[in-house]
């Protein structure tokens, strides 16, 4: 497999561990760094709106502890990727479950019904200073889910640390998924669609 990063490198502005399998799928070497930002501080009303500010406030904590300078000599690009991502159920905005609690009661409102993630991703090139983001909705839809495979979800705990309570590619969870209309890899927080075609426009 030809390696797609030999022109310029990539910095993954992200610790999660599903981004990282999508980007290596991709066929992309990169290195990580994880933005600390106070996610809540920033409010938008429209999730589109709110994913794409995230993705560009992880991108400026990241920056700033970077020596752009330095980027900006070398003879290879460096791109910054980052994004965000939300789930909206009934028209509203959900982002990790504060506890066991609201994990419950987000998974329990799914059971039958549908949901949207709706994702961001952002490409800044530090050589040029180059920066364009996009966003990408999925709508899921849902059969019954019995309330014992919630409760093993949240004793397990991986619920608690994604938007909505929402993992589609869990084993317990995808019986239970009716229809997905878009990308799974856009539902685990990387659409690879919007990323390749903005990787490709910033270099």
């Amino acid at each position: 497999m030809e390696d797609k990063t030999s022109q310029f490198k990539i910095i993954l502005g992200s610790s999660s561990l599903p981004r990282r399998k999508i980007l290596t799928e991709m066929g992309y070497e990169f290195t990580l760094m994880s933005a600390d930002i106070d996610e809540k501080g920033i409010r938008k009303e429209k999730p589109e709106e709110l994913v794409m500010a995230l993705a560009e406030a992880k991108a400026d904590a990241i920056l700033q502890r970077l020596p752009v300078s330095d980027y900006v000599k070398e003879a290879e690009p460096t791109l910054l990727i980052t994004s965000d991502q939300v789930v909206v159920y009934e028209g509203v905005i959900r982002e990790k479950p504060a506890n066991e609690e609201e994990a419950h009661q987000f998974i329990k409102g799914y059971s039958g019904g549908h949901a949207a993630t709706v994702g961001s991703v952002l490409v800044t090139n530090l050589k040029t200073g180059f920066r364009k983001g996009e966003w990408d909705r999925v709508e899921i839809h849902f059969h019954e889910i019995p309330d014992e495979v919630i409760e093993k979800l949240i004793e397990e705990g991986n619920v608690l640390h994604v938007a909505g309570g929402l993992l589609i590619e869990h084993p317990l969870i995808k019986p239970y998924i009716k229809q997905v209309v878009g990308t799974i890899d856009s539902v685990m927080g990387l659409p690879k669609a919007p990323t390749e075609k903005l990787i490709k426009e910033a270099v």
